[in-house]
């Protein structure tokens, strides 16, 4: 039976661009789980794309827009991968998992993750390690190097 795989942005990053760290363990990943579907959100494209135009991050690789959307374009080529849209009851599972005692800005993105996957009832694939204590059904790929 096919996994429902929702793929965290860092996770498309890799897949995308050939010299992000973990690009060779996700590809590698990706390939195995020929059979899966893969999902993104509007989160998660979002972020890519931000990504790809940024400098800090892509240095000389850094992507005009329309090169990032091309980009996008030919990930989502794959028959394999879809946009979600919110599910119905997000709202009430994301309040439940960002109502924390903190005041970590990472934690708004991680919580939104989390609990998306978790209504959608699909399997969080991502690098973040510190995602895996606070969710069921995550998956952390393990970096090669």
């Amino acid at each position: 039976m096919a996994t429902l795989n929702f793929l965290d942005a860092n996770v498309w990053l890799a897949l995308v661009w050939g010299r992000h760290v973990h690009s060779e363990t996700a590809r590698r990943w990706f390939e195995q789980a020929a059979e899966d579907q893969f999902f993104f959100c509007r989160l998660t494209q979002l972020t890519v794309l931000r990504l790809l135009t940024t400098e800090k991050v892509m240095g000389k690789d850094t992507k005009t827009m329309s090169e990032a959307w091309n980009l996008w374009d030919q990930l989502q080529s794959d028959t394999r991968i879809e946009f979600l849209p919110e599910p119905q009851a997000l709202e009430q599972e994301f309040r439940s998992r960002s109502r924390l005692s903190s005041r970590s800005p990472k934690v708004w993105a991680d919580a939104y993750l989390l609990a998306f996957s978790s209504v959608a009832g699909l399997k969080l694939i991502t690098f973040d390690r510190a995602l895996k204590v606070r969710g069921v059904d995550v998956r952390v790929l393990q970096s090669m190097s």
